[in-house]
């Protein structure tokens, strides 16, 4: 994807992710399709068995119910994916425990597709992202996600037009 087309990125909201459980081959195919535009990796794949299979270990994702992974786990492990560009993992831990001491996992995980997209958007199209605009109920949670979401997204337009063109 181009740079200008990060503009235009988009993340599945929770209800277009699938709601049928997955294989783990599955998932990982899945993750790749949603993920490959913004995140560049060394490597060939975004995640892997292995990775995920850690994750679970690590207490980060739920284990699968008869090696299925639900809809819970694909939006999980696309923030797992995303955030793990730039934080720990006892990080990304501590942030999704926020996340949903402040809103049920759904409408927290659609709230920060819809401030990664925004952060995305702006810094590709050379806007200031507001980071510190105030919403109500939640100042501080919603202020920490906008600057969560720009850290991730100042991070990938480096990568995308400097350091890897």
């Amino acid at each position: 994807m181009s740079n200008s087309g990060l503009t235009n990125f988009h993340l599945p909201r929770w209800n277009e992710l699938p709601n049928l459980d997955l294989y783990l081959d599955q998932l990982v195919t899945i993750l790749d399709k949603y993920l490959k535009d913004c995140i560049v990796s060394k490597e060939e794949t975004i995640i892997t068995k292995t990775m995920i299979n850690n994750y679970v270990k690590q207490g980060l994702i739920k284990p699968p119910k008869k090696k299925k992974y639900s809809r819970l786990h694909i939006a999980t492990l696309i923030v797992i994916c995303i955030l793990k560009q730039i934080y720990s993992i006892n990080d990304i831990n501590e942030l999704m425990l926020l996340a949903i001491k402040t809103a049920k996992f759904n409408s927290a995980y659609d709230q920060f597709c819809e401030a990664l997209e925004n952060a995305i958007s702006y810094t590709f199209e050379g806007k200031e992202y507001k980071v510190h605009e105030i919403k109500e109920n939640a100042k501080y949670e919603y202020s920490l996600l906008k600057s969560v979401a720009q850290s991730f997204a100042s991070k990938l337009y480096v990568e995308k037009t400097f350091l890897r063109k």
